[in-house]
């Protein structure tokens, strides 16, 4: 059975990280982009990575350019966008399609894990959330409008 941990990912300062080295810890996966309305997100993103990274919680950011041209930075530059605005500590990976045909494999079986509140599968727009437990199957998806915040609950029984 496929989990999470069997994909890899390059982090944006460009080497390749495999997604086994969080094994046995709780994720929280998240397209992101810094010039969307949801960007403030971030903050709430990064809360809870602070709150609950020692209990096993690990928050992946991905940067998506595919709704509305909203992340259109370079590695560094959405590196130096999200240091400087959010103090983003959490692991941020490079640009990535989260649909079509080029999307990122990772991307392509968190969709056919769980489809969104509409029955599909694709990714409506940035900040769509993944919440993967310690066994690295989806536990639940959060639409964009859905808080960082609101999450609390979730992520504490995922860490359980």
């Amino acid at each position: 059975m496929t989990t999470a941990f069997d994909f890899s990912a390059r982090r944006l300062e460009g080497q390749s990280q495999p997604l086994s080295d969080f094994a046995g810890q709780a994720l929280l996966i998240v397209n992101v982009a810094s010039k969307c309305g949801f960007t403030p997100q971030y903050e709430g993103l990064e809360a809870l990575w602070r709150r609950h990274r020692q209990a096993g919680l690990v928050v992946l950011g991905f940067p998506c350019d595919q709704f509305g041209h909203q992340e259109p930075g370079n590695a560094a530059e959405i590196a130096q966008f999200c240091a400087l605005h959010y103090e983003v500590s959490f692991p941020m990976f490079e640009k990535v399609e989260v649909n079509g045909a080029a999307a990122h494999p990772l991307w392509q079986w968190l969709c056919a894990q769980k489809r969104g509140v509409m029955g599909t599968r694709a990714i409506k727009w940035n900040f769509t959330k993944f919440l993967v437990g310690r066994e690295g199957q989806v536990r639940a998806r959060y639409a964009p409008t859905t808080k960082p915040e609101a999450l609390e609950r979730d992520i504490l029984q995922a860490l359980g």
